[in-house]
């Protein structure tokens, strides 16, 4: 269990932080730059479920995304390999496997996409739609951290995963009040 006594602790202050191994780096390192992407899209997913509080099953994977995410950013937080690797937290499998089961569950019932969609429609499936982008950007930088050192594969493939599912739920939503905002290409030229 996490005990926070002290909020801060003044080690950043000449920019470097520590990881989860101890290791000091700089806060622009691109292991941390990773997962405090991650961190912002957790913080994204929580403004979109201020609007999915009357949406049980929606809301539901939300919570269950953001403690996925916590999880995603201990992964990150901690260098393969060395002492402490038998008490790192990894994502695993049936994580990546649950978000795949809750995307065909709710594609299942979508029309199939002829155009492009603009990201909106409601409150929910805007915010949605902004928190996969910030997965997309957390994945890209996991992968380019991937090319340089080793990284839980099963990470990259939740993050991979986790914009597919926001990108679902978000036209589920949309679908449940009206249906996506379409792109017309060309439309004002």
């Amino acid at each position: 269990m996490v005990q926070l006594t002290r909020i801060y602790t003044r080690s950043g202050d000449k920019g470097q932080t520590s990881l989860g191994s101890g290791k000091r780096v700089a806060k622009n390192d691109l292991r941390v730059e990773s997962y405090g992407t991650v961190d912002e899209a957790n913080a994204v997913i929580g403004i979109a479920r201020l609007y999915t509080t009357t949406l049980p099953v929606a809301d539901a994977m939300l919570t269950r995304i953001q403690n996925d995410l916590f999880d995603l950013g201990a992964d990150l937080c901690m260098p393969e390999g060395g002492h402490y690797e038998e008490h790192a937290l990894r994502i695993v499998a049936t994580q990546v496997e649950r978000l795949e089961q809750e995307i065909d569950a709710m594609n299942a019932a979508l029309a199939p996409l002829k155009s492009f969609i603009l990201p909106g429609g409601t409150p929910a499936a805007a915010h949605l739609h902004h928190a996969r982008t910030v997965v997309r950007r957390a994945e890209r930088l996991i992968a380019e951290l991937a090319e340089r050192e080793p990284v839980n594969g099963q990470a990259l493939m939740y993050a991979n995963r986790l914009s597919d599912h926001l990108f679902v739920m978000a036209r589920d939503l949309n679908a449940q009040a009206g249906g996506d905002v379409l792109w017309t290409p060309g439309a004002h030229r």
